[in-house]
């Protein structure tokens, strides 16, 4: 694969289609293409049926794959997408099929598919000096995600709590709340969440807490009575009894051996 197909083989767009719009390619094309639906419905034809494209839905088509698409009658379609060239390793991550299908339930990670999609966009067309290295890291965060979907079988809900409680994870955070953000009871949640984890709501917050915690202590320089503030502790004694719980040592004694 030379260099210069692969500069002229990634692009994407962003396109808002009415019910007119249908691409037919019997040949497919030679590259990837991936695309992700915003709003509206679309449709991929999918041996000989049309699987419809709604808000989440990523559909991955395999090079040689023949392409049929567009728009469903009656709606509009707003869609990202991407067409990139058969160097990325990180497709043999995913179900090796000529059509795959995923759809993102929550609104955290669509939005960061989406902002990924848009860096593309962005960077593909600025065309800077690394302008294609840059697309590239966006492109593979893209396809780790789906892997990743994949991989992990676990109610949606709770994934979407996992990643509350690390983008809030310094902040006081109330099981009610993440309970509403996913439509769900607290004691309801925090039933599906133990089922799914192994670990409460709670626990599993200051085990992230503790980790990132350890991280700091080992490469930062910062003493513990800082970094136990840093990730999101109030009170020190509940930070060292956390942390003597996950590595069987307080702080202190984790530096002088880690010394």
């Amino acid at each position: 694969m030379t260099l210069e197909y692969q500069f002229t083989e990634l692009f994407a767009g962003h396109y808002h289609e009415p019910d007119t719009y249908v691409v037919k390619r019997p040949q497919g094309r030679s590259d990837w293409l991936v695309m992700f639906t915003l709003a509206g419905e679309g449709y991929v034809q999918r041996n000989g049926e049309a699987q419809t494209c709604k808000a989440g839905d990523l559909i991955l088509l395999a090079p040689g794959t023949p392409h049929h698409y567009g728009t469903q009658p009656a709606h509009t379609w707003e869609f990202l997408w991407s067409h990139f060239p058969p160097i990325f390793t990180e497709t043999s991550l995913l179900p090796q099929a000529e059509q795959f299908f995923l759809t993102f339930e929550h609104e955290s990670i669509r939005d960061r598919v989406s902002q990924a999609f848009n860096r593309i966009l962005a960077d593909s067309r600025e065309r800077g000096e690394y302008w294609f290295d840059l697309c590239s890291s966006s492109l593979r965060e893209i396809l780790l995600l789906m892997a990743q979907k994949t991989r992990r079988k676990m109610d949606p809900r709770i994934e979407e709590v996992l990643h509350l409680l690390s983008r809030f994870m310094r902040e006081p955070i109330r099981i009610e709340d993440l309970a509403r953000s996913v439509g769900l009871s607290p004691s309801r949640l925090s039933h599906l969440f133990k089922a799914g984890t192994g670990h409460s709501i709670i626990d599993t917050l200051n085990r992230m807490r503790i980790q990132q915690a350890v991280l700091m202590l080992e490469h930062n320089g910062r003493s513990a009575s800082e970094v136990c503030y840093d990730v999101g502790f109030q009170n020190y004694n509940h930070f060292t009894n956390q942390f003597r719980k996950w590595h069987g040592m307080t702080p202190s004694t984790y530096m002088k051996n880690q010394r």
